[in-house]
Order: structure tokens, then sequence, then C-alpha cells
């Protein structure tokens, strides 16, 4: 008698759940879209001219390219929450759903009968999962990605000395959008276990005031902040990009007095440099960084980016090539999915667990299920 397959991967162990996500942007979009890809049914509420994302580019045929990312899968309607007929319809939706996932300023959807007490009466096992700037408290403050990062302190530690920077992507909405759905995902197990509906507060600070916390702990315990040292490391040698002879980078983290020994005669082929007392131990090359990286360059500088890095391999040092973003779209680690949306299609890169599911590949249109949705649950 033949076994029934196993999946050998995650397969849609979300479905049968329902997720109405009144959203907008990134961080609660980027939560629904994990839902989705799990096999919930996601219902996307837009406000009446549509989430403004999707005007953020015009690169999918005249679509936005970033939202097709964040989107596909979903089902969308339009709705007025002015509107007294949209407000009663979302609040029936909310009776079948098991999480409702939004991300409007705080207090804006308890002003209209649909804060998380209010909610619970009419359905009492409702996961509400509010994503916010600064917290459900700090009503009014505009929060975007990057004035988070700022406020934060990321952009302190991110930079070269002579200048601060923000992260180059939009780390502190994924970030967001992760961690709700790690929590939505928690209360689904306690829901499971007998639990019943509860209410989720997760705000971009808090997040990434918890990733702050190797900065943060330095500042309060270790004598002070890291310095920005853009690819170097503050407390760690050699740890950053060197150039080669065809003018390109290569990044060595070396964590080690064995692989700076290793660096040191497999690849730099000087081993009396590796018993050097200057460059003893990380501490000793830490505060003789410049005569280290002299003799460093010296050899590097001589190599071709390729040589270099097949020497570096050769001697187990980690590496890497500085790359660019094309470099990245062909990256043969890369793995891709085309989704659709509309007459073009986007080719974007894949989540990063695999599913033995097929990918949702279509991105709705503004109220594209809107018809439909408000038969099925009409008032």
């Amino acid at each position: 008698m033949n076994e029934p397959h196993q999946p050998n991967r995650l397969n849609r162990e979300l479905e049968g759940r329902v997720v109405v996500s009144l959203e907008q942007a990134v961080a609660a979009p980027y939560c629904s879209l994990l839902l989705a890809d799990a096999g919930a049914r996601v219902i996307k509420v837009e406000r009446p001219e549509g989430d403004f994302a999707r005007g953020y580019d015009r690169g999918a045929g005249g679509h936005s390219v970033f939202f097709a990312w964040l989107n596909r899968g979903k089902e969308s309607i339009r709705i007025d929450l002015e509107n007294p007929g949209d407000l009663a319809l979302l609040k029936t939706m909310l009776q079948s759903a098991d999480v409702f996932l939004h991300n409007l300023a705080p207090g804006a959807l308890a002003r209209r009968g649909l804060g998380g007490d209010d909610v619970r009466v009419r359905c009492p096992q409702l996961i509400n999962c509010q994503i916010s700037g600064y917290g459900a408290d700090a009503a009014g403050r505009k929060a975007y990605d990057f004035l988070v990062q700022a406020e934060a302190g990321l952009c302190a530690v991110t930079g070269t000395a002579e200048q601060p920077s923000r992260v180059g992507v939009s780390l502190c909405d994924l970030a967001t959008g992760l961690t709700a759905f790690s929590g939505i995902l928690r209360a689904l197990l306690q829901r499971r276990d007998g639990g019943g509906g509860i209410d989720l507060s997760v705000s971009l600070f808090d997040v990434i005031g918890d990733w702050m916390n190797m900065p943060l702990l330095s500042h309060r315990y270790l004598g002070g902040a890291p310095s920005r040292l853009g690819l170097t490391h503050a407390l760690i040698a050699p740890y950053g990009a060197y150039q080669t002879a065809d003018r390109k980078q290569v990044l060595i983290a070396v964590q080690s007095n064995r692989e700076w020994r290793a660096l040191c005669e497999g690849v730099l082929q000087n081993p009396a440099l590796g018993r050097d007392p200057r460059f003893a131990d990380n501490p000793k090359r830490v505060e003789n960084r410049a005569a280290m990286d002299r003799a460093i360059d010296a050899v590097f500088g001589r190599k071709t980016r390729a040589g270099l890095m097949a020497s570096l391999e050769r001697a187990r040092i980690a590496c890497a090539p500085l790359s660019s973003v094309q470099d990245l779209s062909h990256h043969a680690c890369l793995r891709n999915l085309d989704i659709r949306f509309g007459g073009a299609t986007v080719s974007v890169a894949d989540l990063p667990l695999q599913s033995d599911a097929e990918r949702h590949r279509e991105v709705p249109q503004l109220d594209q299920h809107g018809a439909a949705l408000r038969r099925e649950f009409k008032p």
C-alpha cells in the first residue's frame, strides 16, 4: 500500500484562514503577503483612491512594480470608511475573519467603532493586529521608514565617518511586517490551544529598537556606540572592503587568530606577518589597523577580483565581492519569480522559504474583487 504523499516543504499551512487587511505602503502589505503565501485568504481593503503604493512608479506597463512585489495573491476591495454602508460592510467582513491587520494612524479605527474592544464584542475569536510608527499612544505622528531609521539611531551607526546614511532598503517597514507576521502566527497557535481573540500592537520604532541592541549595549556598557566606518567594522580587523587590480572591491571578514594566520600564509604569502606581534590578536589588529591594511592592500591591489576570490576561498577566508544591484540581478543564488500585473510580467526575488504550493503570481487591480466581495459579505 502506497504511503500518502508527505510534502517536503511548507504547503499552505494557513489554508482556510481569512485575513482582512486595511493596509497601505509596505509594513502591513509585507505581513499580509507572507500570510497569503502561507495559504491564507487575504482581502486587501483599500481607500477609495487606492493604496498610495500603487503610484510609487509606472514600471509594470503603467503600474507600480513595487506594489506588485508586495501585493500578489490578494483580493482587492475599495472601501470608504466615511460611508456608513461601507463601514457596515467592513464590520460584516470581520465577523468571518480570523485576522484583522491594519496600519492606519493610531485611533483612526477606534473612532469608527473598529477598535479592539469594539470588534471583539462581535468577533470574540478575532486576532486584531495594529502596525504603527511609534506605538498606539503616539497618535498624530507620521512615521515613514527613513524617519524611524533616523530617530531610532540606525542612521547614526550607518554610513561613513563624515556622513550618516539611511539603510538603502525599507528596513524598518520590512522588519515590522515580519515581526507582525510572527506575532499573528503565535496568536493563531494560542487560539488553537484554547485561547480567544487578542490585540497585537507592533510599532516600527519598537522593532528597530530591538534590532539596535548591539550598538545600544555598546553605548551603555562598552564605552560608547561604534563609530561609523562605512564597510569597515569598528571592533574587528581585518573586516572590510579592499580594492583589487581591476578596480573592484572584495570584502573579507577575519574572525579568529587562526584565520588571520591562514590569510597571511595562503593569500598574502607572508607567514611572518601572521606572527607579527602588532597583529597577534584582534585587539592588536584593530589598534594597528592602518599598518595591517597597508600590508593587505599591497597584495590585494596586484590581483584581479576573480583571482583574489579564488585564493581567499582556497584559504577558507570568509569573503564576498562588493556587488552592484546589476550583479545581484544575475547572481546564481538568486531565485526569481515571475508575477503578473495587468498585461505586464514582473520578475521579483522569490520569498526565502520555499513551498510545495504554487506561488501566488497575480497582482490585483484596484477593487478587482469588490463586486464579488460585496455580494459575499452583504450586511
